[in-house]
């Protein structure tokens, strides 16, 4: 290892000690609360080729999610419910870890964690995207392609997929003699609630919310709680090489139950002002 490669390891391993230290008095680095969220943006109908879409800014971290809509055949075991499913890619310029090629398994990990947010959420009331019971139903595609890697992945991801669907309007089909015809009329996608995901992560005995690459460096777990509009944890998903003890789980529900409702308010906020556009 050459000299400068040494030094800078030495200020990295310090730089992350320094943190902790601060963690350990209730501070950040870049000055918020423990459990504070930096600045989030939501943006609807930001790509004209999508049926929904938005692009959510939280920090530096940046997602946009589009969501198509097609006909498919429904899956054996639910031949009475659409389709839904989610995919996420890291572009190559989006972090100094991200390579090209296929996704790798942290990609792989978020889509599937946002999706089952959504999905055992029942955000979307499948039963409503049937044309033809055990032939012919509606599938929601959302793709999620990440722009900026800055932390907190996890959330942006979720925030950015609930906002295109609440948004999302598409062109009704039905069926003659076989064939899929496309109507003229729009509708909305039937949703039911808002899953709001929070990510609180570890380090040592200190809870936070909405770490930073930086932060992500050290912590020591992460505990990701989809929430409903009606309060209720509907997913999780724990991540990291620690543990969290039973009153850490409880303490995790109990401020993911409250920071939800202040970030769906500004969900809704975003899906309003795309209604009234």
């Amino acid at each position: 290892m050459s000299t400068s490669s040494r030094k800078s390891l030495f200020v990295e391993n310090l730089k992350k000690e320094q943190m902790a230290a601060l963690m350990a008095q209730g501070k950040r680095v870049d000055g918020r609360g423990l459990l504070d969220y930096r600045e989030l943006k939501i943006r609807t109908g930001t790509m004209t080729k999508a049926e929904g879409s938005s692009q959510v800014d939280l920090g530096n971290t940046t997602v946009i999610a589009g969501v198509k809509i097609g006909v498919g055949t429904p899956f054996p075991d639910t031949p009475d419910q659409g389709i839904l499913m989610v995919g996420a890619e890291v572009l190559p310029v989006a972090s100094a870890y991200s390579e090209p090629g296929p996704p790798d398994e942290d990609a792989i990990e978020l889509a599937r964690v946002v999706d089952r947010g959504v999905r055992e959420s029942h955000m979307i009331d499948l039963s409503q995207l049937v044309i033809e019971p055990g032939k012919k139903v509606y599938s929601i595609f959302v793709d999620v392609t990440v722009l900026n890697v800055d932390g907190n992945l996890l959330d942006a991801t979720s925030y950015a997929v609930v906002s295109a669907l609440a948004t999302t309007k598409f062109k009704k089909v039905t069926l003659k003699d076989e064939e899929v015809v496309q109507l003229e009329e729009t509708a909305p996608l039937p949703v039911t609630t808002l899953p709001v995901s929070i990510t609180t992560a570890k380090v040592g005995n200190v809870l936070f919310l909405d770490p930073t690459s930086e932060e992500e460096s050290i912590q020591d777990a992460r505990l990701t709680l989809a929430i409903t509009s009606e309060g209720k944890p509907c997913a999780a998903q724990k991540g990291g090489t620690s543990g969290f003890t039973p009153e850490q789980v409880l303490k995790a529900l109990d401020i993911a139950i409250e920071k939800s409702a202040e970030i769906r308010e500004k969900i809704k906020e975003a899906v309003r002002l795309a209604k009234e556009g």
